[in-house]
């Protein structure tokens, strides 16, 4: 593996807080929370697999960073096409230079060879990032299900290491709100943008369910291997494969728990399997109207369904015309492929619109986390109660006179200073600021001074 390790052993020494770039240019009242990564936008493959962590790379990198004086809070997200640490700080700047560094180091790879495919959020735009990246909007294929239950994970392992805290927690909980939202309002993940799982959505149409088919590959093709594993996920059945040279046919079959068969044996196969998915290097076709029409009888008529990724093809395209045959190739594939791009980006706008409601609800939870709004918050609720009770106790007392009612009203209010006197001290204790979000939002949970925000 190549990974640009030039001068390696140079590790970087120091980060210029110069180099740190976080969005200032307009006021946002969670700066704390920053987010720095590099994804498939940003970096090539290259660069992407010098920075993948292993599960035991992870769980060492989320435990060396949570030391770190800057650092109250991280998560790690590791994935084939991005690395991202989400985290709540002490100082930003501090907090942001010592992940650079930590990175740099852990990697061994020189800050010159990676800074520039480095990208940091604060606040706001660091929460809506996450969102957006959870929602899938941030994939490579807009829409994919895997990231979010790659987030999940993630966020797992955090708190199985005791890396989170309050703040991280409300985020990635939020996080996994939002995509359900995401999924569940919009269309964004109902239609096939892969060739691979297009071939799979295709496949439904004909069977209605895959469960149990029989499926023959034939040849090694990517494409090809990637509809074998959809197909696996929906339960297909027995997994045959042909391969022009028997040994690599034995390899693939053993990585699929099916059969390895010789290529002569594609005649009689086709009479029990359901799903050919066909991608050779063949410049001839491999199969024939007349290899088809002789099984179809001995078949009973049973629907069989071509799958050809071959470039040139692998099916002779007279076959579609048999009967219950079905024959789809790389072109019609990309038709509907590109038909559900289309529909992925339309419905993309729905899911940024939601996104952005998300953000100014976190925001808004995250800025009464403040001492001075939980405090006021707090009096406002007490007050409440206290005028409430009363107002009910002073209709059934007709007979009290102007200065009796006073009298009550002082007390009253007497009796409200009293009982928050304790609680706001405690809170405006410096002692308390190491950990004030724990607090605060302890008595906001106490109190539920939350209460009229809506899921």
């Amino acid at each position: 593996m190549e990974c640009l390790r030039a001068g390696s052993n140079r590790l970087m020494q120091s980060v210029s807080p110069e180099a740190v770039h976080i969005a200032a240019d307009r006021k946002n009242i969670m700066q704390d929370i920053i987010l720095i990564g590099l994804n498939h936008k940003s970096a090539p493959v290259s660069l992407r697999e010098c920075f993948a962590f292993s599960e035991e790379d992870a769980v060492y990198a989320i435990g060396a960073l949570r030391k770190l004086p800057a650092i109250r809070e991280v998560v790690l997200l590791s994935t084939c096409n991005r690395v991202e640490l989400i985290m709540y700080v002490e100082k930003s700047v501090e907090a942001a230079v010592a992940a650079r560094k930590f990175l740099s180091e852990f990697k061994q790879v020189p800050p010159d060879q990676f800074e520039t495919a480095l990208y940091q959020y604060g606040g706001e735009d660091a929460v809506r990032h996450l969102f957006r990246v959870a929602s899938s909007l941030d994939s490579m294929v807009v829409g994919e299900p895997q990231i979010l239950g790659q987030i999940k994970a993630a966020y797992f392992k955090a708190v199985t290491y005791k890396s989170t805290g309050v703040i991280l927690n409300r985020l990635l909980h939020r996080t996994f709100f939002v995509a359900k939202r995401v999924r569940s309002e919009t269309g964004i993940g109902d239609h096939a943008v892969s060739i691979s799982y297009a071939a799979i959505e295709l496949g439904r149409k004909i069977f209605g369910e895959l469960t149990q088919k029989k499926v023959l590959l034939i040849g090694a093709g990517e494409m090809a291997e990637l509809a074998v594993e959809h197909l696996i996920r929906s339960q297909a059945g027995a997994i045959y494969v042909a391969n022009r040279t028997f040994e690599r046919g034995v390899s693939l079959a053993q990585r699929y728990h099916g059969r390895a068969i010789h290529f002569e044996e594609i005649p009689t196969a086709l009479q029990d399997v359901d799903i050919i998915i066909s991608s050779t290097g063949s410049p001839e076709y491999v199969i024939s109207p007349k290899d088809v029409t002789a099984v179809m009888r001995k078949r009973r008529h049973r629907p069989l369904f071509f799958i050809d990724i071959a470039v040139p093809r692998d099916i002779d395209p007279k076959v579609n015309r048999i009967n219950n045959v079905y024959v789809y190739d790389i072109d019609d594939l990309k038709g509907v492929v590109d038909h559900n791009i289309e529909d992925r980006n339309r419905e993309a706008i729905k899911a940024e619109r939601i996104i952005e409601e998300a953000v100014i609800k976190f925001a808004n939870w995250y800025d009464g986390l403040q001492v001075v709004p939980t405090i006021k918050a707090l009096r406002n609720k007490v007050t409440d109660i206290a005028n409430g009770e009363m107002e009910k106790t002073m209709r059934s007392l007709e007979n009290l006179s102007d200065a009796d009612r006073q009298a009550v009203v002082r007390m009253k209010d007497s009796l409200i200073n009293k009982v928050l006197h304790d609680p706001i001290m405690f809170l405006k204790e410096s002692g308390c600021h190491t950990d004030k979000a724990v607090y605060l939002d302890m008595v906001r949970k106490f109190f539920r001074l939350d209460e009229n925000q809506s899921e």
